[in-house]
């Protein structure tokens, strides 16, 4: 049976998997995002920086898992992701501050901006990284200009401090998205077909990840 491990505290994330027929395990790593991208070459494209921390977090927690020898998980994937909103060459990352939110909006209100999402995901057998593939997912993204009073009203909410680009897709900000092109579980932090392939680059097939979540959920399934 093979185990699939999501290396994010993001409930958004988990709720996609889960819908999805999954029942992930859930391991955070404590990756300095900042220093990973700090430490990139000046002039590295967007697409490699998101992809670079999806990589960073999930060997973090890869490493985790191969250390911890008393929960050591026979056969697993660990999947790490990132997003980040690419608005006019500058990719944007959680605002985390009302004010700085509020810029963000007067820079996106009315136009439109691609969320990139890295993805890299890790095959693990008895305690070793025997397979690896990662990838970028890009949707466009049609902003609505909110009213003044329904933007403040979004950040009193709290919810766009703590999402990349200010915005959700599947919360409060879905208000003030005209349209997307692309994938929409990719906006929401994790895209479904881009996975889909990187798990067959690994070897595991999204059947034999449903069969292991019934068995999670029903060891006598």
């Amino acid at each position: 049976m093979t185990d699939f491990v999501l290396g994010s505290a993001s409930p958004a994330r988990l709720q996609v998997l889960r819908a999805a027929g999954l029942s992930p395990l859930v391991r955070v790593s404590a990756v300095d995002e900042d220093a990973v991208a700090a430490a990139l070459p000046a002039g590295t494209p967007p697409e490699q920086v998101v992809v670079a921390l999806a990589r960073a977090k999930a060997r973090a927690v890869a490493a985790a898992l191969i250390a911890d020898r008393a929960a050591l998980i026979a056969d697993c994937v660990v999947v790490g992701c990132d997003s980040m909103l690419l608005v006019d060459g500058e990719l944007q990352g959680k605002p985390l501050t009302p004010e700085l939110a509020r810029a963000r909006w007067a820079e996106m209100a009315g136009r439109s901006a691609d969320l990139l999402t890295g993805h890299c995901v890790l095959r693990l057998i008895d305690g070793r990284i025997v397979a690896d593939a990662d990838d970028c997912s890009c949707t466009t993204v049609h902003f609505a200009d909110p009213a003044p009073a329904e933007l403040d009203a979004y950040i009193a909410t709290g919810e766009p401090l703590r999402v990349a680009g200010a915005f959700t897709l599947d919360g409060r900000g879905g208000w003030f998205v005209d349209r997307i092109d692309g994938d929409p579980s990719s906006v929401i932090g994790i895209g479904l077909p881009l996975l889909r392939r990187l798990l067959g680059d690994v070897g595991v097939g999204v059947a034999q990840l449903w069969v292991a979540a019934e068995l999670r959920r029903d060891p006598t399934a």
